[in-house]
């Protein structure tokens, strides 16, 4: 699912391994297994059900949570071995685990807030959660309908938070939300709330921001770009190049809005890495609509595509909408911006080679001897460590200084890097 269930996900799993549960691979012998699950997709929903599918027939406990039980809620029953859990008690599966195993009932109390910081437990980045829940109500999307209405955390709490995070050697922060541009505490916009992030203690980290919706984003938050910690990096939803298409939406902002955004973005680091989502198919989308997609790919040069057939969702304005497209129109749109996202991405990346850039190394393979992870510009970078100043078990985690020499061949090539120091 999207990086706000991740953060979700990691979050619960800390809690567990926390009070004494030890996390395994998902289909390893488990007391209990717990599905995050997401709807934002038929396939999305195909997915789900097969892991739940899966997880009952392993036997142990399930837990079944997220978007996808919050869109299904008519139709899921319990099978007696699964606890349905919908989107706004989902902090609460810890202890509903707990008492499980103690042969006691729980009533969910608490807020969608209540997560604790995860650790890294999956990952080396550190998420946060700022915001959740959508009032847009763009017409193909029915988050509004299993997240609920827009929240915003307190920026204290978040602040918090952070320094948290920081404090237990988290080197990148993550901040995630549902539609963070629209975050509101008080007197502060998701601008306020970044620029108090980034006054946390002298340490050596970096901010990163998750998907973010393009409307709302004002000259003082472009404008935090220039900041060291923060990266150069934005995945931006554009959804379609076509006016047409997104008024049909009901997304908040024009093309030309959004190419002004990328162009001011760009103006303080040539190398900005712009990445987004496309839906192709949408009812009523023409062959002249589907081309100014194209053309905006072509002109954005996103350093990624996320290509969405469109998706029927019941219960929104789209799904009662004239003129929906043939599956195989959808099929085929759907792969010709696959394979110009692929192009637009090497050609991105082939922007960084002769450059050096720092690297946060997030994995060491077994023999110790390839270290991979992400550059500022969210770029991923293969090192050889066999002439490298520290043990390999030393550098996860670590910020390294990297010559960026290669791409490699591939749809999705990382660049070939040479180690030069540690920062």
């Amino acid at each position: 699912g999207c990086k706000l269930n991740q953060f979700e996900t990691d979050s619960i799993a800390t809690q567990l391994a926390e009070s004494g549960y030890q996390v395994v691979e998902f289909d390893e012998p488990a007391d209990v297994r717990v599905i995050n699950s997401c709807t934002v997709t038929n396939r999305a929903d195909r997915k789900s059900r097969n892991l739940w599918n899966r997880a009952t027939r392993a036997g142990g406990v399930t837990v079944l949570t997220g978007c996808f039980v919050d869109s299904h809620r008519d139709e899921l029953e319990s099978d007696g071995q699964t606890y349905i859990v919908p989107n706004e008690e989902k902090q609460s599966i810890p202890a509903l685990v707990d008492a499980h195993f103690r042969g006691e009932i729980i009533h969910p109390q608490g807020s969608v807030f209540d997560f604790p910081v995860p650790n890294r437990t999956f990952h080396t980045r550190t998420t946060i959660k700022v915001q959740d829940g959508c009032d847009n109500h763009c017409t193909f999307c029915i988050i509004p309908q299993v997240r609920g209405r827009a929240q915003s955390r307190q920026t204290d709490a978040i602040v918090a938070s952070v320094q948290e995070a920081i404090d237990d050697g988290a080197k990148e922060i993550v901040l995630t939300g549902v539609n963070m541009s629209r975050y509101r505490d008080g007197d502060n916009g998701f601008a306020e709330l970044v620029e108090k992030i980034l006054e946390a203690r002298d340490a050596r980290y970096r901010i990163r921001i998750s998907s973010l919706e393009p409307d709302q984003l004002d000259a003082r938050f472009i404008e935090l770009f220039r900041h060291e910690r923060m990266s150069p990096h934005l995945h931006l939803c554009l959804q379609s190049g076509s006016a047409r298409t997104l008024l049909a939406m009901r997304r908040q902002y024009t093309a030309l809005e959004y190419r002004l955004l990328v162009e001011k973005l760009r103006s303080i680091d040539p190398l900005f890495n712009v990445t987004t989502d496309i839906i192709v198919g949408f009812p009523g989308e023409s062959d002249e609509m589907f081309a100014e997609s194209l053309a905006a790919v072509r002109e954005h040069q996103f350093g990624h595509v996320h290509t969405f057939p469109y998706s029927v969702r019941k219960g929104t304005r789209a799904a009662r909408m004239p003129n929906h497209v043939a599956s195989s129109v959808k099929t085929d749109r759907a792969r010709q911006i696959r394979e110009l996202s692929e192009e637009s991405k090497r050609a991105y990346r082939s922007r960084h080679i002769g450059r050096e850039a720092t690297l946060l190394v997030e994995q060491v393979d077994a023999a110790g001897v390839v270290a991979r992870g992400l550059t500022e510009h969210y770029v991923p970078v293969r090192v050889d460590l066999r002439d490298a100043p520290l043990e390999s078990e030393q550098l996860r985690n670590r910020f390294v200084r990297v010559s960026l020499d290669r791409l490699e061949s591939g749809d999705d090539p990382a660049i070939i890097g040479t180690l030069l120091a540690l920062e």
